[in-house]
């Protein structure tokens, strides 16, 4: 949570253009843990991951041409989009954020066998890590991270 609050914090008035360039290319940095499988920029293609152009306020699992687990296309049926608070919360424990929020999409992991997704990595454990992520991912989307 205390994750969560920092990279909230911090990108508070945040938009496309206003993003601090040494934020971006901290998190352009930070993304090279994440480019063996997403891309950004022109010719971003899914590869292991999704391609992660405009990924702010696209719904969760809607990539066209990608293969999602049944998690994250439940959680996109259940009304997730990808903004701040959902992108810090996902990149920095992808496993247990996804078992922690099912009760707010309303989600039965039970019933969907589990609630963990594909994605292998670990997380990031810094908060400054991952507000620079976000702040790199946002040069890539039209919508901010807050959603506006």
């Amino acid at each position: 949570m205390k994750r969560l609050m920092f990279a909230c914090v911090a990108l508070i008035g945040i938009t496309g253009q206003g993003v601090a360039q040494d934020l971006v290319a901290d998190g352009e940095k930070v993304f090279k843990k994440c480019k063996a499988c997403h891309a950004v920029g022109e010719d971003a293609k899914n590869r292991v991951g999704p391609h992660l152009n405009n990924v702010f306020g696209r719904t969760a699992g809607t990539v066209e041409g990608f293969k999602y687990s049944n998690v994250i296309i439940a959680y996109g049926e259940a009304g997730m989009v990808w903004n701040t608070e959902t992108m810090s919360g996902y990149v920095g424990d992808p496993k247990d954020w996804l078992v922690d929020t099912a009760p707010e999409f309303e989600l039965d992991c039970a019933a969907l066998k589990k609630c963990r997704g594909k994605m292998a990595f670990a997380g990031l454990r810094k908060p400054e890590d991952i507000t620079a992520l976000i702040a790199y991912l946002q040069t890539f989307s039209e919508q901010s991270a807050d959603g506006s």
